[in-house]
């Protein structure tokens, strides 16, 4: 995958450097995640097809109206859990809200900002699902059973979070990632389809950092929401985000109980 991904990389820089000069300094984590668009998709697809001898869409991705209402559910699931991350962190005089993005920026910008990190995170949600809950998570499944393919494959998930900023609380972060990676690893195994993992990925760092003004697993992003965050680091998880704290927690109970309710009714449906 490192080689399409450079592949696609280097005419993406060039093309864009000649069309809008710094464009790829300005949006270098844009770029770089379609870049990662193509290479993940083109390399997992071609090791489904001709290692695995099964199809793209047996990982999970099968296209419909089911698939569309798992990705929005999702989406909500998360939005529901930043929210109660928001209002405990806020009970506990941990957070204080400084202002909205549109008390000081117009419309253009505001619009700009959340289109452009709404798309980023779409993408993101794509690609590490795809590669961490798709492919890795089935494919250990299937060489062990699927108890060992969803630990080996949230804890890499979580090890591959450990380099971004904001990363110094080691245990922190390796616990609280995996901890995600367990959580839409359950959101799999319990509908077989990787659109609910998709939403929630989105959701997840959607409503965390541009909706709720948290930082993204260390990234600094447009945010809605200008907030200070005061709580001690062991519970917010200070510069990396709520996903190093222990108010994670709460909100991943919220979490696995809406995804098993949303799941136990999708199988109602369907029988």
């Amino acid at each position: 995958m490192g080689i399409l991904l450079a592949i696609m990389l280097v005419p993406l820089a060039v093309a864009t450097e000649v069309a809008s000069p710094g464009w790829m300094e300005r949006n270098g984590f844009l770029a770089s995640e379609i870049a990662m668009l193509f290479a993940t998709t083109i390399s997992v697809f071609l090791a489904r097809r001709f290692l695995d001898r099964r199809s793209f869409g047996s990982m999970g991705l099968r296209l419909g109206r089911k698939a569309v209402t798992d990705v929005f559910t999702g989406i909500l699931i998360t939005g529901l859990m930043m929210g109660l991350i928001f209002l405990l962190m806020s009970a506990a005089d941990w957070l204080k809200v400084e202002g909205f993005a549109w008390q000081s920026d117009p419309p253009r910008i505001v619009l700009k900002g959340v289109l452009e990190f709404g798309l980023l995170f779409v993408l993101v949600g794509w690609n590490e699902e795809l590669l961490f809950r798709g492919y890795q998570l089935q494919s250990l499944a299937s060489g062990t059973n699927l108890l060992w393919g969803v630990v080996l494959s949230s804890l890499l998930f979580g090890a591959a979070h450990l380099g971004n900023p904001g990363a110094g609380n080691v245990g922190g972060v390796l616990l609280g990632i995996t901890l995600a990676g367990l959580f839409m690893a359950y959101a799999y195994t319990r509908t077989r389809s990787l659109w609910l993992s998709i939403g929630i990925h989105v959701g997840w760092n959607f409503f965390e950092g541009v909706v709720f003004g948290f930082p993204v697993s260390g990234l600094d992003i447009y945010r809605l929401t200008h907030v200070q965050v005061t709580g001690p680091e062991l519970w917010t998880g200070g510069s990396f985000g709520p996903e190093a704290g222990l108010i994670l927690l709460p909100a991943m109970c919220l979490g696995f109980a809406l995804v098993h309710i949303y799941s136990s009714r999708s199988r109602m449906d369907v029988t």
